[in-house]
């Protein structure tokens, strides 16, 4: 079977997926890489110096881009990220298995199926395929209503996500790298903008302080909001057990995960899945995360693999911290539940040999259905589905 992801770039949040499908198909798997990486995304370390034999870079030369699209139209399967959707117009007519891979298309709101130039997109990319044997890989819990507004992949979305780093080390080795006889340690990793809502981190600090409750604060990132984050640090008088690293490597940042007894994250609906949400269950962090985040539906299991907390609000985010800080067994219980579902479920292996399985089904005119992770059903979800 030969098997061709396009996507604007090559990068560390794909290539453990990657990896997973060349392991399975060798030869027979290709990544086109359609565009040359911003230059500060490589400096976040997103760029890759070493680039495994499957990438194809389709942006180098003429005889590339043919290539690539030759592969978008003879391929048994294709998976479509961000790249010029004339590389699958062929396939798509001739009605070839393909997935588009995608976040939620709507998270600035609806409105935007009004605007001339995107609603000709949505129609040209979605829509008028509605018919196709054209399936939606799911980067966000949202997607699926999402695309039900628009009237597309009804039926057709399923599950999936990104699957930056398969988990080698064991629960036991992980917790070994946790300090249990120093307060717990709660990490914020991001970059610091308004979206991403540091702030809310900090305002349900002060209330678990207020309560006598111990722990040390550990940011890692930068970004236009840090200096008001200093600041905010400074007059809820959290100085003294809070910490900001700075810029990070994506493997230090795996690091300072794994040492890290509780992750937040905290961000708004523009974010769109929040791999550090994946990262910190991997890493066995008990995980507190905001509603709003396109994984969270997907990941976080309330009470089971961590916590979910009302996406804006401080006081929700101090409730769930606190249940945590009061019990470092039960973190470390939130903890082995969300590496045990990483491991059996959300992790690049069982993702890209679930693409491949139901490819192979599909081409052999059968079908196959799971009931849980990657590629499993996607129930509709709206912005207002989390209750208290």
């Amino acid at each position: 079977m030969t098997l061709t992801f396009f996507s604007n770039y090559f990068n560390h949040h794909q290539e453990a997926l990657c990896n997973a499908f060349y392991e399975l198909l060798g030869d027979g798997f290709t990544f086109v890489e359609t565009e040359q990486i911003e230059e500060f995304r490589s400096k976040m370390g997103w760029g890759q110096e070493a680039v495994p034999a499957y990438v194809l870079k389709s942006h180098l030369s003429e005889e590339n881009l043919k290539k690539a699209y030759e592969l978008g139209e003879k391929s048994d399967v294709v998976i479509m990220g961000t790249a010029p959707e004339s590389m699958i117009e062929k396939r798509l007519e001739e009605n070839k298995l393909t997935f588009r891979y995608s976040e939620r298309p709507l998270k600035e709101g609806r409105i935007k199926v009004l605007i001339p130039r995107l609603a000709k997109k949505f129609y040209h990319n979605h829509y008028r395929n509605r018919n196709k044997n054209l399936f939606l890989l799911a980067a966000s819990a949202y997607c699926s209503s999402d695309y039900k507004f628009m009237g597309s992949y009804i039926g057709k979305c399923l599950k999936f996500g990104y699957f930056p780093k398969e988990e080698r080390k064991s629960f036991h080795d992980l917790c070994k790298l946790k300090d249990q006889n120093q307060p717990m340690k709660i990490l914020w990793a991001g970059r610091f903008l308004k979206l991403k809502r540091a702030d809310l981190l900090l305002y349900a600090a002060k209330k678990c302080m207020d309560q006598g409750l111990k722990f040390q604060l550990e940011f890692v990132g930068d970004g236009v909001e840090e200096k008001h984050l200093e600041k905010l640090v400074d007059h809820l008088g959290l100085r003294d057990r809070t910490e900001f690293k700075g810029f990070l490597s994506p493997e230090e940042t795996r690091a300072e995960m794994e040492k890290a007894d509780v992750f937040v994250m905290t961000s708004n609906f523009l974010e769109g899945w929040g791999s550090v949400i994946y990262e910190g269950l991997s890493a066995g962090c008990a995980v507190i995360a905001s509603h709003a985040a396109g994984a969270t539906p997907f990941l976080v299991k309330q009470g089971t693999t961590g916590y979910v907390f009302k996406s804006g609000s401080d006081e929700s985010l101090a409730e769930k911290l606190s249940i945590v800080l009061k019990n470092k067994e039960l973190a470390r219980e939130l903890g082995h539940g969300a590496y045990e579902n990483m491991q059996k479920y959300w992790n690049p292996k069982v993702a890209a040999g679930r693409i491949v399985e139901m490819s192979e089904k599909f081409l052999n005119g059968e079908s196959i259905t799971y009931e849980y992770g990657p590629l499993s059903p996607c129930e509709y979800i709206y912005n207002n589905w989390y209750k208290e």
